[in-house]
């Protein structure tokens, strides 16, 4: 049996290994495509995005995966959001589930200055800051931004998974997976996986036509 501990290092181990771009979501036909892993990073650092209500100080929700996709002007952006959610238990998923719920606040995603003006990867030296093409320069400030779309997956053990499945319906910004579909290695290159999550983004709302 794996202990909560052991299951969320392997998580965030394997989490690590995922691209800048959630794998299965294209990137954007025309504009500009900001998209950047918040969490994990790759780097040994305390500094990341995390999310939290306009006001509040205190209560800030740090999902176990974070990806951002910066977008709109300098003086008018917004940041979209695919988070990941890997819960021990159906109490765990309860409590996570809450906190991407629809309201009427609007929920915002809060960037450090020492995350923004990190290198993105070990191997690209480049600075965050620089491909979110919303900062015109080097800042000085925790960059704020109201997030226009919020798309979460949660991951969740057999037993919880096959319950879920067989007596709930997920909300429109919700997405499940078993657990080892995150664990696995190279889980990120499953076709599988993939497939779901291209469905998680607002163009799939929309005909496209070819």
């Amino acid at each position: 049996m794996i202990d909560h501990g052991s299951l969320d290092s392997q998580i965030r181990h394997r989490l690590r290994q995922w691209p800048q771009c959630p794998p299965g979501l294209e990137r954007r036909r025309s504009g500009w495509n900001g998209w950047l892993r918040g969490r994990p990073s790759d780097q040994s650092t305390s500094s990341h995005p995390f999310l939290k209500l306009p006001g509040s100080n205190r209560m800030r929700t740090l999902p176990d995966g974070l990806w951002l996709n910066f977008g709109g002007t300098p003086v008018d952006a917004f940041v979209d959001i695919f988070a990941i959610e890997a819960c021990g238990s159906m109490m765990n998923l309860l409590d996570k589930r809450s906190r991407f719920a629809p309201s009427t606040h609007s929920m915002l995603a809060v960037c450090p200055v020492a995350w923004l003006t990190t290198p993105i990867t070990l191997t690209d030296p480049t600075p965050r800051w620089r491909v979110t093409g919303v900062l015109l320069r080097e800042p000085t400030q925790a960059l704020v931004l109201p997030v226009r779309d919020i798309r979460v997956m949660y991951a969740l053990k057999a037993r919880h998974y096959n319950g879920f499945v067989e007596s709930q319906i997920p909300h429109a910004h919700e997405y499940f997976v078993p657990m080892e579909a995150l664990t696995a290695k190279d889980g990120h290159r499953d076709p599988a996986l993939q497939e779901l999550v291209s469905r998680a983004s607002a163009a799939s709302n929309f005909l496209t036509r070819r």
